[in-house]
C-alpha cells in the first residue's frame, strides 16, 4: 500500500472549535518502543474529535508516529496508524506465526500474563519485528571492518522501507504539511539536535535516527554525522515546544510513555522497570513546574513593559526585557500510560498483538476521558497564563 500522496494546495481539515484560539496545536510524543501504540490511541480520539495537530514532535517511537501521522492525509492517518503497528507487532522471522488470540478480552492470573509477555519479549530479541529490526547477521562480534552503521545488534533496514511505504515524505516536506519536529543526538559531539521540516528537507533517515537506540539499534548517518535515539539525552521534546520563539499561544497535547513516579520494587525485574521508568520518563513533571512558573514571570514582565512610555521605550534597558517578557497563553494536556501490573521491565521491547492493542485501547480510553472535560481546551486567563490538565492526577 501506498501513502497518498499531498496536493499542491493547503487542505481544508475539519478542525475543533477549541482550537481557533490557539496559534498552536501541538502533539508531543515521548519515546518509549513497544509502549507507543498508547500514542496511537490517543491519536485515534483526537481524530474523532477533529483535533489536529499544526505541530507534531516526537522522540524515538514518538518520532515514528509522527512520521506516519504527518506523512498521511488526516482521514488516512488512523489508519495507517493501525497499518503500522499490525505490521511491526509480527516477527521478523515468522510473520505468519500464530500469536496469542486467546488472550484477547480474556482474565488471566498475572503471573500466566506476565510468562505470555516475556515469551513475546524473548521472540522481539531473537527473531526481530516485522517491518521493524532483524538480528544482524553475522553478529557484529564477528565483523572484522565494522562501521558506525553496522555495530549494533539489529538491521534496522526493515524499517526505511516501512516508512517508505507507509509515509508521504513530499507531504512532510510540503509547506502546507503541519510541523514535525524529532531529536536525536550526535555521537560524536554527545549533543543534542532537532531535525525539523521548517528548516531542513526530512528523510527516513531523521526518524530512524532518533529511534536508534544502541547497542540494539546502529547510528544513522545524516550529511556526515552519526545520530543515536534522542531518549539518550532527552526523551521528551515538550522543552522544544515550550520554548519556541517567537511564543504564540499554544494547546499542547504531552503524551508519556513512562511514569516517573511508582511502586518501591521488590525484585531485581522491578528494580530494571523502576530503573528504566526513572531514567527515560525525563521528568517531565519537573520540566512542566519549572516552565509553569518561568511563564508566570515572563507574562508578569510582560505586563509590566505595557506600563512604559512610548518615549521611553528606545531604553537599552526595556530592549533586553522585550526578549525575556512573554504575554502567551499555554495549556497542557498531559497524557501518561499507566503499567499494567502483569508488565515487566521488557515492557518496551514486547510486541504482541495482544498488548499491542491493550495500549491502544489504553490511550484510546485516556483521550477520550480528557475530552470529555469540555472546559480544558478552554484558553488560560492572563492571571494564570499557564495550565496543565491530567485525568490521571487528583
Amino acid at each position: 500500500m501506498v501513502a497518498n500522496k499531498t496536493s499542491s494546495k493547503a487542505e481544508a481539515v475539519p478542525h475543533h472549535p477549541a482550537q481557533d484560539a490557539y496559534k498552536v496545536t501541538a502533539l508531543v510524543l515521548q519515546g518509549g518502543g513497544a509502549l507507543g501504540a498508547y500514542q496511537a490511541g490517543v491519536y485515534q480520539a483526537m481524530a474523532e474529535a477533529d483535533l489536529h495537530p499544526n505541530w507534531i514532535a516526537g522522540i524515538s517511537i514518538g518520532a515514528l508516529n509522527a512520521a506516519i501521522i504527518a506523512g498521511n492525509a488526516p482521514e488516512h492517518r488512523v489508519e495507517r496508524l493501525t497499518e503500522f503497528w499490525e505490521s511491526i507487532c509480527k516477527s521478523a522471522l515468522w510473520p505468519k506465526a500464530p500469536a496469542f488470540p486467546w488472550l484477547e478480552g480474556t482474565t488471566l492470573p498475572s503471573i500466566m500474563r506476565e510468562g505470555a509477555n516475556m515469551f513475546a519479549a524473548w521472540r522481539a530479541i531473537v527473531e526481530g519485528q516485522q517491518g521493524f529490526f532483524q538480528p544482524r547477521m553475522p553478529p557484529p562480534v564477528l565483523h572484522w571492518h565494522s562501521t558506525p552503521a553496522t555495530t549494533s545488534w539489529y538491521d534496522t533496514a526493515p524499517l526505511r522501507e516501512t516508512l517508505e511505504r507507509l509515509a508521504d515524505f513530499d507531504r512532510i516536506n510540503h509547506p502546507s504539511c503541519v510541523r514535525v519536529s524529532v531529536g536525536a543526538v550526535n555521537v560524536r559531539t554527545g549533543n543534542f539536535a532537532y531535525f525539523d521540516n521548517r528548516s531542513e528537507k526530512l528523510r527516513p533517515e531523521h526518524f530512524m535516527a532518533s529511534g536508534a537506540l544502541p547497542p540494539g539499534f546502529p547510528a544513522v548517518e545524516i550529511d556526515g554525522e552519526y545520530y543515536w535515539d534522542g531518549g539518550m539525552v532527552s526523551n521528551t521534546p515538550l522543552y522544544k515546544v515550550l520554548t519556541e520563539r517567537p511564543h504564540r499561544d499554544a494547546l499542547i497535547f504531552q503524551v508519556d510513555l513512562w511514569s516517573a513516579v511508582g511502586a518501591l520494587p521488590r525484585d531485581m525485574g522491578s528494580v530494571a522497570e523502576r530503573a528504566k521508568d526513572i531514567q527515560y520518563s525525563s521528568r517531565t513533571r519537573l520540566i512542566t513546574e519549572y516552565m509553569h512558573q518561568s511563564r508566570e514571570q515572563q507574562r508578569l514582565l510582560h505586563e509590566l513593559m505595557d506600563l512604559i512610555p512610548e518615549d521611553k521605550r528606545d531604553n537599552p534597558a526595556f530592549r533586553r526585557a522585550e526578549r525575556y517578557a512573554n504575554g502567551a497563553l499555554t495549556n497542557l494536556i498531559h497524557l501518561i500510560y499507566r503499567d499494567k501490573p502483569y508488565e515487566g521491565h521488557y515492557k518496551d521491547y514486547e510486541f504482541s498483538t495482544t498488548t499491542m492493542h491493550e495500549h491502544w485501547q489504553s490511550g484510546l480510553a485516556d483521550m477520550r476521558h480528557t475530552l470529555s472535560h469540555k472546559h480544558w481546551l478552554e484558553p488560560p486567563s492572563s492571571e494564570n497564563p499557564f495550565v496543565t490538565h491530567d485525568v490521571h492526577r487528583g
